[in-house]
């Protein structure tokens, strides 16, 4: 059957988790786009529900994705109605309801050579989808979040992280927890600071490290500048101070890339 009334429950409540509060309560969040659904089935996520537009979706480069999901829980909707409930342009007609993971450090696979990105207090939830979507380009370990601002789940965050939130190790503590968790595991860690002494460039990342990055609007706290092994810096040339968060992140860890070999 197909759906083509926006007082449908289902599609009342797919609006309704653009809400964290929601997303919360009901323990569901919104996947858009058959690659982003693809990855997260491939992480083995639990797909509740997944909503189709049939002329929309013909032009996916992921045709073979509704193969992994019930026929029971996929429903066929109007373009009309996928216009309602989609967050993006040029979808490629398909949203699913999917299940949360708990991202706790203790779940945390390293390698033996482990290279993490810490993020203190990140507020923008495109800034934290960008970063997971480095994190994946550049094979990191992991991605600890401290005192988080935003959700998780944000629509934005698993947009701008084009999947990168399914295929990534990510946790969430507070900065005492992953400090104590660094240091259980002997991973040295870099606090990113704008009045540092050393450049990022001299510092050695082919041994187990961490960068530690801060707000734009703030920076690191006091916490991580006096508990980091070391604080770095990216030289800045020009007439700005600084750089946005996730663009400094991907300067700090394709740096480690580069030393690694990788």
């Amino acid at each position: 059957m197909l759906i083509t009334s926006p007082q449908n429950q289902s599609i009342k409540n797919i609006v309704k988790l653009a809400k964290s509060k929601e997303r919360k309560e009901q323990q569901l969040f919104v996947i858009e786009g058959a690659r982003e659904l693809s990855l997260a089935l491939q992480s083995n996520y639990t797909i509740e529900s997944a909503y189709v537009c049939r002329e929309m979706f013909e032009k996916t480069k992921y045709p073979d994705v509704l193969s992994s999901i019930e026929d029971k829980n996929i429903f066929d909707i109007s373009s009309e109605i996928f216009g309602k409930i989609a967050y993006r342009e040029n979808s490629d007609g398909i949203i699913a309801v999917a299940k949360p993971k708990l991202h706790t450090l203790e779940n945390l696979r390293l390698s033996k050579n482990p290279f993490v990105i810490i993020l203190e207090a990140v507020e923008k939830p495109g800034n934290l989808g960008a970063i997971l979507r480095t994190a994946d380009a550049a094979a990191a370990d992991a991605v600890i979040v401290c005192d988080l601002q935003t959700d998780l789940y944000n629509p934005n965050v698993v947009r701008s992280s084009v999947g990168g939130i399914f295929t990534v190790q990510t946790a969430v503590c507070t900065s005492e927890e992953a400090l104590a968790w660094l240091q259980a595991n002997k991973i040295a860690s870099y606090a990113a600071e704008l009045q540092a002494a050393e450049f990022y460039q001299d510092i050695d990342f082919r041994t187990p490290s961490a960068i530690v990055m801060g707000t734009e609007a703030e920076g690191l706290t006091g916490f991580w500048l006096k508990n980091a092994t070391k604080r770095i810096k990216i030289p800045m040339r020009g007439k700005i101070d600084s750089l946005n968060v996730s663009v400094s992140t991907a300067v700090l860890t394709f740096e480690a890339t580069r030393q690694r070999g990788l």
